[in-house]
């Protein structure tokens, strides 16, 4: 028996007959409180936990600052989607309710008072933790007022030289309309008293009153919002200092620069967030160019849509403050007060050259069986790839394993394989220099037939990819744009060679994105294939994508929103089915959120059937674990530490003693009701036994952490693990999922 074969080796699950229901068996559960949380408050926790990161001394200090930065730019996210959709909701269907029961006036109350919560946290870690630890360690974040002369003069001369002239002070009054205020933009509001009106004032004569402006603060190539403030002349041997002033302090401070001649009443700092507006179902026929004009309008659009919420500096005068709100169509519940400081910039401040005060940089490794194959000689370097993969399945775990040398390396092997005749791939999100484009023009300019489903609606991607769409149509690749009415969100691709026996398929199916930055950051999995039962049925997927077809069935993938759904509330049901029987069981999934209600209502069955079940939550999870007569077999954990956890691995006990003889997933999809009713994902079984073993290890390591894991509690709040006193330093207990994995992977 080969090597592969023995690794396929799978005793086949028998059929588990139903028993008989006994009376009362199925009756509901003595749980008559709500069954699920509101989805909005749990994504509020999940961020909550994230701000959690900015304030652990565990943790390196420019990385604590990173967190404070991704904690304000996950907010500014979660206004636009979410409050957005709640405002449009407030106005269509006022009475309609979220899973736990609420209306949209009711969830946008609840959301303030978290928010409000949530920011005053945040000012209390900058200014009582972060600030001292930055001075302590020699980064000063400066006020204006508080610099010496010289600085003072300096950057005054800075800020003549480059950025007066960019400023734009606009005034409102019959003559001038308010301004747009752009999404997210910083501005200052400024009440000024024109010459002739403080005249009168002083002469006790009638005066209209202080008149409005708006500055904004500039953006662009080069402009930083952390101004440097070079170092003192000093001795050689002198540490190191980093000094930055705010830009805003700079503006505000040389106002008068800009209103010559008048008297500046009062000022204040403000910010605006517009919703993300909404994606429409576009039911338009594919390839014939109006996706895009669709797409593009809905751009321009989203540029004008409505504010959700205004940012304003504490202290701002109630007529101010008004005048914004009117002005703005805002309420005062839309007003969110904290100091002006600019979080989403901190990420300046982070990326400070200081090695000292940041995590170790993270080598990669290259998978070990590719990287034997990328040493073997005899053969081309993509020959050689090729027979790797025909041999056994590969998969990887990014970024401990390089996604350069695995993912990239396939679609690059293909595009100059001269035995390739075919490459297909999904494309949902990329970076902007995609090596993934590169090579799929490289492959289409040297005759090879390309196919590429460019996901156009990928939500603030949508200019990206439209620009990707007509620059690989330009080199002659077969752009599709997907389904009509879903998003196409799988991570997919296929190289059909040309070899000895005829056409073989090639498959790489994962669960991120085709990104090779996001690739460093986010943890994720993904599966090198030529078995012809999988890569047959992604065949069948991307002739779907691609052409024009009914719905098809497919043998072994999971798809959705075709027959996703089905199958894992089938493999649930045979869970309960064996649990009944006595038999092992059991139900551990890892994804990124869950909140579609049929599949938690299936894992409240499954829990009062007595199947154990672990989720592996790390953003927002509407199900309620721990509750008696409800959820007592479910435990729900999150894991928040240096990588984004973005797998989704799944797991069913099958009835087997040996957990690796179950049933394995790995999926692009996560248990929410988009992606399992409204996308196209795919579920791929994972059949190598060493396969297996790395993601058995995976949820291992998560399920052990009690560094970075978060137990949820059925009031909805999470509790932070702590490692026992006598855990060794270098167990997943105490050293957490990254240090356990980066150190089995051999990572640097």
């Amino acid at each position: 028996m080969s090597q592969a074969e023995s690794n396929y080796l799978k005793p086949e699950v028998p059929a588990v007959p139903p028993l008989p229901v006994t009376p009362g068996e199925q009756a509901e559960p003595e749980w008559v409180g709500p069954r699920f949380f509101n989805r909005d408050l749990s994504w509020l926790e999940f961020n909550r936990r994230v701000l959690w990161q900015a304030g652990d001394a565990r943790i390196p200090l420019l990385e604590r600052v990173k967190f404070l930065a991704i904690f304000t730019s996950n907010l500014d996210e979660f206004f636009m989607k979410r409050v957005g959709l709640l405002r449009r909701l407030m106005q269509s269907e006022p009475e309609s309710l979220s899973h736990d029961g609420m209306t949209p006036r009711q969830q946008i109350v609840a959301i303030r008072a978290m928010v409000n919560d949530l920011i005053a946290e945040q000012t209390r870690i900058f200014t009582a933790d972060l600030l001292p630890a930055l001075t302590a360690s020699d980064i000063h974040i400066v006020g204006y007022q508080d610099l010496s002369p010289r600085d003072r003069r300096y950057v005054d001369e800075w800020y003549r030289a480059h950025i007066f002239a960019s400023l734009t002070p606009l005034a409102v009054d019959s003559g001038h309309r308010f301004p747009f205020i752009s999404n997210l933009s910083d501005n200052i509001s400024v009440l000024v008293d024109p010459p002739a009106q403080s005249v009168a004032r002083r002469a006790g004569g009638p005066s209209d009153g202080p008149r409005f402006a708006r500055v904004k603060i500039p953006v662009g190539t080069g402009v930083r919002r952390f101004v440097p403030i070079p170092s003192r002349p000093g001795a050689r041997n002198a540490k190191r200092v980093d000094r930055f002033v705010p830009l805003l302090d700079v503006i505000s401070h040389n106002l008068g620069d800009l209103f010559p001649g008048v008297q500046i009443v009062e000022q204040a700092a403000f910010r605006v967030t517009r919703s993300a507006g909404v994606q429409r179902d576009d039911m338009i026929e594919m390839g014939t160019g109006s996706l895009i004009r669709s797409v593009e309008e809905d751009l321009k659009q989203r540029r004008f849509a409505r504010a959700v919420r205004l940012e304003l500096e504490p202290g701002a005068s109630q007529e101010l403050r008004q005048w914004l709100l009117d002005k703005l169509n805002l309420v005062p519940q839309d007003v969110y007060e904290h100091p002006p400081v600019d979080y989403a910039s901190l990420f300046e401040i982070a990326e400070v050259d200081r090695p000292d005060l940041k995590d170790r940089p993270y080598r990669p490794v290259v998978p070990t069986r590719l990287a034997v194959s990328a040493r073997a000689s005899g053969e081309s370097p993509s020959a050689q790839l090729f027979a790797t993969i025909r041999k056994q399945d590969i998969l990887v775990h990014h970024p401990y394993e390089s996604f350069k040398h695995s993912v990239e390396r396939f679609i690059a092997a293909a595009a100059g394989d001269p035995d390739v005749v075919a490459i297909k791939q999904t494309l949902y999100r990329t970076t902007p220099d995609s090596p993934f484009v590169e090579n799929l023009i490289r492959a289409a300019e040297s005759g090879k037939q390309v196919a590429c489903l460019v996901e156009l609606r990928a939500r603030f991607d949508e200019s990206r990819n439209v620009r990707f769409a007509r620059q690989l149509e330009k080199a002659g690749v077969h752009v599709a744009y997907g389904v009509a009415g879903l998003k196409t969100h799988c991570k997919t691709s296929l190289v059909v060679r040309h070899e000895r026996t005829g056409l073989r398929c090639y498959a790489h199916l994962g669960t991120g994105n085709y990104h090779p930055k996001t690739a460093q950051l986010y943890t994720d999995v993904g599966l090198f294939t030529c078995d012809t039962e999988i890569t047959g049925d992604l065949v069948t997927l991307f002739n779907f994508l691609t052409g024009v077809s009914a719905p098809q069935s497919y043998s072994h993938l999971l798809v959705a929103p075709f027959t996703m759904r089905a199958r894992f509330n089938a493999l649930i049901d045979r869970e309960m089915e064996l649990a009944r029987r006595g038999l092992p069981s059991g139900i551990t999934a890892k994804v990124n959120a869950l909140e579609d209600r049929e599949v938690a209502e299936k894992l409240y069955q499954a829990s009062r059937a007595g199947v154990p079940v672990t989720l592996i939550v790390r953003g927002f999870c509407c199900l309620r674990p721990g509750v008696p007569g409800l959820s007592e077999n479910i435990r729900v954990i999150s894991v928040i530490g240096r990588f984004l956890e973005h797998s989704r691995i799944f797991h069913f006990r099958g009835g087997f003693e040996d957990p690796l003889d179950g049933e394995w997933l790995i999926s692009s999809a996560d248990w929410m009701y988009r992606n399992l009713s409204n996308r196209v994902e795919v579920a791929v079984p994972i059949r190598d036994r060493d396969a297996r073993k790395k993601l058995q290890r995976i949820l291992e390591v998560s399920l052990l952490d009690q560094r970075n894991a978060w137990d949820l509690q059925p009031d909805s709040t999470y509790v932070l693990r702590k490692p026992a006193e006598d855990a060794e330093p270098d167990s997943p207990q105490a050293s957490g999922t990254f240090n356990t994995l980066m150190w089995e992977a051999g990572g640097q």
